[in-house]
């Protein structure tokens, strides 16, 4: 019982160090913006859940285009936020969530549908 506390302890040790320092170093600047496709688009990570984000992205061609946020989470599996329509000149916004075991957001990007 003795040996399965303590391989217990040094596997919850491993896991909050992996935790705490993994985010930081994965973490991309919130507020990227790219041009790209017709849509001007901001990431974003949300101030008070690190795990969840999306992208705000404007229409500037003369039709509309549908798209969807495309989430990198870490050591969970990766997230597809929802399929919005921008028309032109509006700004439409898609995002997502990690899953609670995630080692925090490392990418955002999307996808022209």
């Amino acid at each position: 019982m003795k040996n399965r506390t303590v391989v217990l302890s040094v596997a919850a040790a491993t896991l909050a160090a992996l935790a705490t320092a993994l985010p930081a170093a994965a973490a991309p600047a919130p507020g990227a913006r790219a041009v790209r496709s017709g849509l001007d688009c901001t990431t974003w990570i949300h101030n008070n859940d690190p795990l969840y984000g999306g992208v705000d992205c404007t229409n500037n061609t003369g039709g509309p285009i549908t798209f969807h946020a495309d989430i990198v989470c870490g050591w969970a599996p990766d997230v597809t936020g929802n399929s919005v329509t921008a028309w032109p000149g509006q700004t439409q916004e898609s995002s997502g969530h990690c899953a609670i075991y995630s080692s925090g957001i490392g990418h955002i990007g999307w996808t022209v549908e």
